[in-house]
């Protein structure tokens, strides 16, 4: 069976979600990634009213859409992360409150914990043939960043005190392990989208992320080759390694320099899309990520979950670019043999 094409709507939420669900149709999509973000998906109404899920579902249906996955970066960002300005612009007034860090955080874990238990709720409500492919892939997933407080400590100078790092992974764990032990006890699972700024970036603090939580067995993986790509790792082998772990999978493509440039992998504190950059995001199969390798190792490990596109392309417009990147992962994306091709060829 073919894997569900998905578009992810955390790019999309200055749209109402109705007027998304009719574009995504035509753009030639199966289904949504709902974003906690906009009038998208609220954990809180999802929780407090009686309703709310099964109008998101009548609303999905009808215009022909599914559903698979919700996704709340934005709270997950601020449960371990150093809170500043920044986080005011993206978090909603019950979270941030009177801004004191670690108040943040605390209602930030709150909320993540809330948006397991909306997962369950709204995937309770979902639709039987949502529910059979559930119960083929294996899990009901909220996709999300956890936060780091030593990101910033990724190039470090002044040198770091002995023990900065282990006390940074130690406090990921110390915070997500509640949160996670929540989402087992409701059968649901965290994805974490490895990428910069949070505790999981590349391989080695892939591994790292995984031991500081005891591989605990509602924590899993969202890949995203993008933000691989162009920090030259091993998309191919983190694959490879951490299949078991791989509970969603975004498409987004990135295009990178071989030769110098004027602002490099740091990005020279330039705007996505400026002239000169060493590395920009591109609509998929417009950048130099592999992705019929992907779809082979995907395979391989048995992901049966969606496709689902991310769509960030600053210089696209982003309608033209959906629509393309629909059309070109439905053509790449195609299930494993179960016979040998030379099998005619035996006894």
């Amino acid at each position: 069976m073919p894997r569900p094409v998905t578009l992810f709507t955390g790019q999309w939420a200055d749209l109402p979600l109705e007027a998304l669900c009719k574009k995504a149709k035509s753009f030639g999509y199966d289904g949504l990634e709902l974003a906690c973000w906009g009038d998208h998906f609220s954990p809180q109404q999802a929780l407090e009213e009686d309703s709310y899920c099964k109008e998101k579902w009548d609303l999905l249906q009808d215009h022909g859409l599914l559903s698979f996955a919700i996704s709340n970066h934005l709270a997950g960002q601020a449960v371990c992360d150093k809170i500043d300005e920044r986080h005011e612009g993206i978090l909603p007034p019950h979270i941030w409150g009177d801004g004191d860090p670690e108040g943040v955080r605390q209602r930030a874990a709150k909320e993540m914990i809330a948006t397991g238990r909306a997962a369950r709720r709204f995937f309770d409500a979902a639709p039987e043939k949502v529910k059979a492919r559930l119960k083929q892939i294996g899990r009901t997933v909220v996709v999300g960043f956890t936060g780091s407080r030593i990101w910033d400590a990724a190039y470090a100078f002044p040198p770091l005190p002995s023990g900065s790092i282990a006390a940074g992974f130690q406090d990921f764990a110390d915070r997500w392990t509640p949160i996670l032990d929540d989402y087992r006890e409701h059968n649901v699972c965290f994805a974490l989208e490895v990428h910069p700024t949070e505790i999981a970036f590349d391989i080695a603090s892939t591994r790292r992320a995984l031991e500081a939580i005891g591989n605990h067995p509602a924590f899993g993986l969202n890949f995203d080759p993008s933000h691989f790509g162009y920090q030259r790792v091993d998309y191919l082998g983190f694959l490879r390694e951490f299949g078991s772990r791989l509970f969603n999978v975004h498409i987004k493509d990135v295009w990178w320099s071989e030769n110098p440039a004027e602002a490099g992998v740091f990005g020279g504190h330039t705007d996505f899309g400026t002239d000169g950059r060493s590395w920009d995001f591109r609509s998929p199969g417009r950048g130099r990520i592999d992705f019929e390798s992907i779809v082979r190792i995907l395979n391989h490990v048995g992901y049966e979950g969606p496709l689902s596109v991310e769509w960030e392309d600053p210089m696209m417009d982003r309608e033209h670019g959906a629509t393309e990147a629909a059309a070109f992962v439905r053509q790449l994306d195609f299930p494993q043999s179960n016979v040998a091709f030379d099998a005619a060829f035996g006894e």
